[in-house]
């Protein structure tokens, strides 16, 4: 379930907010110039639809953000449980970093978190099926699909080059909890 949680930067046990409620996820969101929406596809997709499928069933949407926000290029991205590759990649995402441009993911399966530090706050929002979120270029921030890994993502960009992750060097991802699947 959509979720966000607002902790202390300085202790993650001193949890600030703890809602499912959209309307409370996106205000407190927009107040750090990160979002939420809600997509449904155009048309049902099949099982084992393909990259090229999920973008059809999305162009709408997808349209939608490159005109308004100036995003040039969409792809998907699909980690299933199992994929050996998983391990290694999870690791490189829970380091804090930045982005020289936004970091947009709709969720088409699946789900995972993103944690964004800003200030004095880090700010636990779990996406799932049917979500897209968005985080600020420039903002500090990690992601954790779960230990096992299992979503399947659009993700839009204003360039390929602009996606590349500048690490922090910070180490508070460590003091907070993992993302693991709601059962």
């Amino acid at each position: 379930m959509t979720r966000l949680i607002i902790y202390s930067a300085d202790d993650s046990s001193d949890v600030h907010l703890d809602s499912h409620e959209l309307s409370t996820i996106q205000r407190e969101l927009v107040a750090v110039g990160a979002g939420i929406e809600r997509w449904s596809a155009s048309e049902p997709l099949k099982p084992g639809a393909t990259p090229d499928d999920i973008l059809s069933a999305y162009d709408h949407e997808i349209d939608r953000l490159k005109q308004e926000r100036g995003y040039v290029t969409a792809d998907v991205v699909s980690i299933k449980p199992g994929n050996p590759n998983w391990p290694a990649l999870r690791k490189k995402f829970l380091a804090e970093h930045t982005h020289d441009e936004d970091e947009v993911r709709y969720f088409v399966e699946g789900s995972g978190a993103f944690y964004l530090h800003i200030g004095d706050r880090v700010l636990e929002i779990v996406g799932e099926a049917g979500d897209l979120l968005y985080v600020p270029q420039g903002t500090s921030h990690w992601f954790d699909g779960g230990e096992v890994g299992e979503f399947t993502c659009i993700r839009l960009f204003n360039s390929q080059e602009g996606w590349v992750a500048h690490y922090t060097g910070d180490a508070i991802a460590e003091g907070f909890p993992k993302y693991e699947k709601a059962a």
